[in-house]
């Protein structure tokens, strides 16, 4: 018997974006599943002014406190008023500081925000994303040998969202749809430079996926044929028969979240380099 699920409070306070703490508070938090976690995210937190308007909304709402603060005059005001308050709370990167110290043989420089300086590595994502926007669901097929990836699959196999996510990692990727009957581009065929990957899912799936779409929006599709599980199959098969017969490989994005399918064609482009 499944038990209830309940919920509790996630602070998340950091000095920059806070991104890095949304990751490690909801893979903790998905190691819980009869819990569910109320994020309350507080970023750009600088000074001792924010951080006091933050714990009169924690006081409100008390729960785990998480922090990626590198002064460490606030990290030890977040400390204290957390102690007092009988909460838990950790500072996520400092076991990691602590690591790096000990290696490197020298103190962290505590920089705020360091990780989103405009340098040439930000460019480069701006770059990547730009592309990729252009060449989202097939647009200037011409460009293929421009991209470092290029993702195929029917629809609904999550190729826009997996590409934007590889553009933010400084990855060009281009999408192209494949529809039942209609060959691939011949610039897709002749490019020689990118990682081409397949998308494939079970067909119970993407029917699930087309059924909750918004249909109509988008011509040329049968609202009945598009979530029809026999017409989904033949459309899956010509696709399957498509990387074969060019030997581009897949993977099944079925159980697979975005950052999942995005990390196993990382992996791919790396064998292949």
């Amino acid at each position: 018997m499944n038990k209830p699920q309940s919920f509790f409070h996630l602070h998340l306070i950091s000095d920059a974006t806070g991104e890095t703490l949304l990751a490690a508070g909801r893979a903790a938090s998905a190691q819980y599943k009869d819990a569910r976690s109320i994020e309350h995210i507080y970023p750009l937190i600088r000074t001792e002014k924010q951080l006091m308007k933050v714990f009169e909304d924690i006081e409100e709402e008390p729960g785990i406190v998480l922090y990626t603060v590198v002064d460490q005059a606030l990290a030890r005001m977040i400390d204290e008023r957390c102690a007092a308050m009988s909460l838990p709370c950790v500072s996520v990167l400092e076991p990691v500081l602590t690591v790096f110290q000990s290696y490197l043989g020298t103190p962290a420089g505590r920089r705020v925000g360091a990780q989103h300086v405009l340098d040439a590595q930000y460019f480069r994502r701006i770059d990547a994303l730009n592309f990729t926007m252009e060449h989202d669901d097939g647009q200037l097929p011409d460009d293929m040998d421009d991209a470092d990836i290029v993702l195929i699959g029917i629809s609904r196999t999550s190729k826009t969202p997996t590409s934007i996510y590889l553009a933010n990692r400084g990855i060009k990727t281009a999408n192209i749809p494949i529809v039942l009957g209609v060959p691939v581009p011949d610039s897709l065929i002749a490019a020689k430079k990118p990682l081409i990957v397949g998308l494939v899912a079970t067909a119970e799936r993407i029917s699930h996926v087309r059924q909750n779409r918004l249909l109509g929006s988008t011509p040329g599709y049968d609202p009945q044929g598009y979530a029809d599980r026999a017409t989904i199959t033949e459309e899956l098969t010509y696709a399957r028969q498509i990387c074969t017969r060019h030997g581009w490989p897949m993977i099944d994005v079925s159980r697979r979240s975005i950052e999942e399918t995005a990390a196993a064609i990382v992996a791919l482009r790396g064998k292949t380099r």
